[in-house]
């Protein structure tokens, strides 16, 4: 009879992976530990490089932002210097203005100046300089002299009636006061 039972040393030798022999495994245990290392290494070292360029970039970004905010307060301030500039002009218009033709019936007056006075009813000037006792009022074209106190009425058409008094007067100036009554288009 035949040994038909396989032996070890007829058959093939089995191929045996040498990186799981013993005298392998340290090296190849120390050889995947640096790979993970070398891995983490390069992963940081990628990451850092990536947020570097990040940061250029944001820092770019605020350089921009603050020139152009740096420009923006420029422009604001000009603005403002701009809008002081136009109120000064407003109020000396509206000063101006007051002079010529004030509010609440209360007019400043100098020698030889003319104002128009009670909504435009009535033309009011100072003929000369004020007098010790009283100043001469050119009244729509008729001239009068009034004294500090005294109140004269004029009728500058048949509806209307109006008051023209001198509160006070100096050297330089006299204060009047103007008002009608009767309708001015009604």
């Amino acid at each position: 009879m035949i040994d038909r039972t396989p032996s070890r040393r007829s058959s093939p030798p089995r191929p045996q992976w040498r990186l799981l022999r013993a005298e392998m495994r340290f090296v190849t245990f120390t050889a995947c530990i640096l790979t993970i290392i070398g891995i983490l290494v390069g992963g940081h070292l990628y990451g850092r490089y990536l947020a570097s360029l990040e940061l250029g970039g944001r820092e770019n970004a605020l350089e921009q932002l603050r020139s152009e905010s740096q420009k923006l307060k420029t422009h604001a301030d000009d603005l403002s210097a701009q809008v002081t500039d136009l109120q000064v002009k407003l109020d000396s218009a509206q000063a101006a203005l007051h002079a010529i033709m004030p509010s609440d019936s209360v007019y400043n007056i100098v020698p030889n100046q003319s104002l128009i006075v009670a909504d435009g009813r009535l033309t009011v000037g100072m003929v000369g300089s004020p007098g010790n006792e009283g100043i001469t009022l050119d009244i729509n074209g008729k001239q009068q002299t009034l004294a500090a106190g005294q109140i004269v009425s004029v009728t500058p058409d048949p509806s209307t009636t109006c008051q023209v008094g001198v509160q006070s007067f100096d050297m330089f100036k006299a204060v009047l006061t103007a008002m009608c009554s009767g309708a001015k288009g009604q």
